[in-house]
């Protein structure tokens, strides 16, 4: 094996490991050192010869000679990079058991506090599991929400077995049940007896391990007095309600005020939080999933307003209290088993339960027809050869992998039997004649199960690169102007939808106990596999891309801006869908949703957030100690930069800290400063509006002495004010900094120019430069320049703008 500095973990781990199962072979320190530069080749090992000939004393100490190999192989980009993929880790079509598994892979050498990663850990779970573990007390510590989450996904799991809707009989009650309002469980639980069970994750009404709340069996049905109101503009439910019915509110992206038509505060006058969805049953024959807005101070505990009138539109004989008639939609969708004419459906009380944790859940009524495209046995079946096969070409004069094979214990023959049985029936791997190997070893899962892994480093260190970029996610977040409806849909067994081209099956081959084999889908760990499926999924939508849908990778995202329109557009993607025999994790998706998160941003009409759930982690990030505790934390803060005003010129006296390649941290009390500054910004970080281009845009640039900062505004809502779009900033160079101060103003010009070309060059109409220095309203007339400034000048000499002096005391 090459020791490549992206691959440098896992070398020092392998031969770590060797030396410990083979001690009486490496019996001095020198002798080891010697084993380890045997294994090496390239930059590593001509770096390593540079010592041999100079005798270093560092080849008698293993220690030693590790301590400095890790300083010249161990880069900070790693560990961006491992953080960037934290951002984006997402459980998928994988059981909680691999997802976690990736998870502790990556949270180990990310750097990470522990509120950051237990909320990038909530966040990357499916909706069916984020939803349970909400009851959860943040407080909890990480390796506590592991092992919590794990047992609901196996308890979970029980119940979608046990409880198949399919084999679900309809409701045979005749006549309707008339329990009290808000009737309450004979036995009330103390406060200590309820956390007791929380902790845990114990049912709050029974006591079993082997259910939650929600989907107790033995818990009866709650009945809570609802007040229908044609004058109202949503449906709301009371906080005490939601308490009752054990389930955790939703904060709201973008809070609002509510009132009466009087204008006085309706409740406390202010909309916080939504509540998961539930499913509200009226009677035995009616039964819809809604979710409702969360009214504090309300006295009623349900309102079912204009909103739900609308879609169910029930004829009522307000004298008798009775629902006459639904609507006719309500007999294709929400009536489960129809009245005889002597029935009698009473107003007075409405059912409300949480939903069953089914794949019927989660697919709307709307898209019913396609739920082959949600079959999860179909996606176990090959794909058919497509155009976008992947192609694995290889270097000239390449070596092939010749990986060994590992002995396995009793339970890892078991797991590999399974695994070859299953994917041979599959058709996903086949019997091989290849010359080349590459290792198949197990790693071992939370649950205890044991997850198979090939190592195809020395497969990708000789194959050609696919260039094909993945999108830029801000730029591809821009096309979301004017949307108000988003879904979100999530490929299940993303890289195996894709076929190896043919012939080119046999460079993926494995070796194992069992025998030689290769794959024909496409595996995961192969170097070009995400730009193979980005380019797939970017021919197969084509159609459609830059008009109503975005894709990174395997995440789809479908928006619209109004909800006729955005039916439409689902049921195109899901016909694609079907036609390219692609298929979907349901529990994974999102439909018709006003405010949706994507790419680890919280999307709404409004504009783009950050993720609260990032921004708490940066709030509670503890003052760096160490230099590679400090890169995490600007690596971790640096992904969301565009939020940020000035936010080089925030972290400046952080990053000059880590200037010199310092091996100890040297804090100042401007470092202190910086990092609270920095924490508050994100705690004030607006909400980003969508570039408009047909709207005027106006650039505020501004410059000191440490670096050049700009806003990119439009102005947008009722009445029109100035909302920022983007944010950028840049630490200036030493030779920047000696400029004076017109000069550096002049460069913030340039640089903002320069980075929001795309939407400033040829805008529609002129833009307006806002700067504090009166000098630069005269650059585009002045009659003598220098040649940095006429260099600028003929770039400025391609935009339509006219610049504003304005001081800074008002800029």
């Amino acid at each position: 094996p090459m020791a490549l500095p992206a691959a440098f973990s896992d070398f020092i781990l392998q031969y770590s490991l060797y030396f410990e199962m083979q001690p009486h072979h490496f019996r001095t320190d020198r002798a080891k050192v010697a084993f380890i530069i045997s294994l090496l080749s390239g930059r590593a090992l001509s770096w390593v010869r540079a010592l041999w000939q100079s005798n270093s004393p560092l080849f008698n100490d293993l220690k030693a000679f590790t301590a400095h190999f890790k300083e010249v192989f161990s880069t900070s980009s790693d560990e961006l990079s491992t953080s960037d993929q934290l951002f984006r880790l997402r459980q998928g079509s994988s059981s909680v058991g691999d997802y976690t598994l990736s998870f502790r892979i990556l949270a180990a050498s990310s750097g990470w506090n522990e509120t950051a990663l237990m909320s990038a850990y909530r966040q990357g779970l499916n909706t069916s599991i984020r939803q349970q573990i909400a009851i959860f007390e943040d407080t909890m510590g990480l390796e506590t929400l592991l092992r919590k989450t794990a047992q609901i996904a196996q308890r979970l799991s029980a119940c979608n077995f046990f409880h198949n809707p399919a084999a679900a009989s309809p409701v045979s009650t005749t006549n309707p049940p008339t329990p009290e309002p808000m009737q309450v469980d004979t036995y009330q639980l103390s406060g200590a007896e309820r956390q007791g069970r929380i902790t845990q994750g114990l049912c709050l009404y029974c006591g079993s391990d082997a259910h939650l709340l929600a989907s107790c069996p033995i818990r009866p049905p709650r009945v809570s007095v609802t007040l229908i109101d044609s004058g109202s503009s949503g449906n709301f439910i009371s906080v005490t309600t939601l308490q009752k019915l054990a389930l955790k509110p939703n904060r709201l992206t973008s809070p609002f005020t509510i009132s009466t038509i009087r204008g006085e505060p309706l409740g406390k006058g202010r909309i916080n939080h939504c509540s998961p969805v539930i499913r509200l049953r009226i009677g035995i024959y009616h039964e819809k999933e809604i979710s409702f807005l969360v009214l504090e101070g309300s006295t009623a505990d349900i309102i079912l307003g204009r909103p739900w009138l609308s879609i169910h539109s029930p004829r009522i004989d307000w004298n008798c209290s009775d629902i006459l008639q639904w609507s006719p939609t309500c007999f294709l969708t929400c009536l489960h088993h129809l009245p005889r004419p002597s029935d009698d459906l009473h107003l007075q009380s409405t059912l409300v339960e949480s939903p069953p944790t089914t794949k019927s859940t989660f697919i709307p009524e709307e898209y019913r027809a396609f739920q082959d495209v949600f079959s999860k046995k179909a996606a176990t079946q090959l794909p058919p050869h497509r155009p976008w096969d992947c192609t694995i070409g290889l270097l000239p004069g390449a070596t092939l992998p010749k990986g060994r094979i590992y002995p396995l214990s009793i339970p890892e023959q078991k797991a590999m039997d399974d695994y070859i049985k299953e994917a041979l029936q599959q058709g996903f791997i086949r019997p091989s004649t290849s010359p080349a190997a590459s290792s198949f070893f197990f790693v071992g899962k939370k649950d205890g199960g044991l997850r198979p892994c090939i190592d195809y480093r020395c497969l990708n260190s000789q194959t050609v690169k696919f260039p094909y970029p993945l999108p830029l996610v801000p730029a591809a977040l821009e096309e979301l102007r004017g949307a108000c409806i988003f879904s979100k849909l999530d490929l299940r067994s993303a890289y195996n939808l894709v076929r190896i081209r043919r012939g080119d099956e046999w460079k993926t081959a494995f070796i194992t106990l069992a025998g030689h084999y290769e794959y024909q889908v496409m595996p995961y760990g192969l170097t070009n596999s995400p730009s193979i499926f980005q380019n797939f999924m970017n021919e197969v939508f084509r159609e459609f891309l830059h008009r109503f849908v975005i894709i990174y990778i395997d995440d789809i995202l479908i928006y619209s801006r109004e909800l006729a329109e955005h039916h439409r557009h689902v049921t195109q993607v899901l016909q694609c869908l079907r036609k390219h025999q692609l298929f979907l994790k349901a529990e994974k998706c999102e439909f018709h949703q006003s405010t949706i998160q994507f790419l680890g941003y919280v999307i709404s009409p409004a504009g783009i957030q950050m993720d609260l759930g990032k921004v708490d982690a940066v709030r509670d990030w503890p003052q760096p100690s160490t230099v590679k505790e400090l890169q995490r934390f600007l690596g971790f803060a640096n992904f969301y930069r565009r939020f940020i005003h000035n936010f080089s010129h925030l972290t400046a006296p952080l990053t000059t800290l880590l200037c010199g390649q310092p091996k100890t941290l040297t804090w100042t009390p401007g470092a202190s400063e910086a990092f609270a500054a920095l924490k508050r910004a994100f705690s004030e970080a607006p909400t980003l509006v969508l570039p408009d281009p047909s709207k005027p845009f106006t650039v505020k640039v501004d410059a000191s002495t440490m670096g050049a900062g700009a806003v990119l505004s439009q102005y947008s809502g009722e009445p029109p004010s100035l909302h920022p779009c983007a944010f950028f900033s840049k630490k200036l160079s030493p030779a920047e900094q000696n400029n004076d101060i017109g000069n550096r103003e002049l460069l913030a010009v340039k640089l903002a120019l320069e980075e929001w070309k795309h939407w400033l060059e040829g805008a529609v109409h002129p833009f307006q430069i806002i700067t504090d220095h009166w000098n630069l309203e005269y650059i585009r007339e002045a009659k003598r320049l220098n040649l940095r400034q006429a260099r600028w000048a003929l770039l400025f000499s391609r935009f339509n703008f006219t610049i504003t002096y304005r001081p800074g005391s008002k800029n």
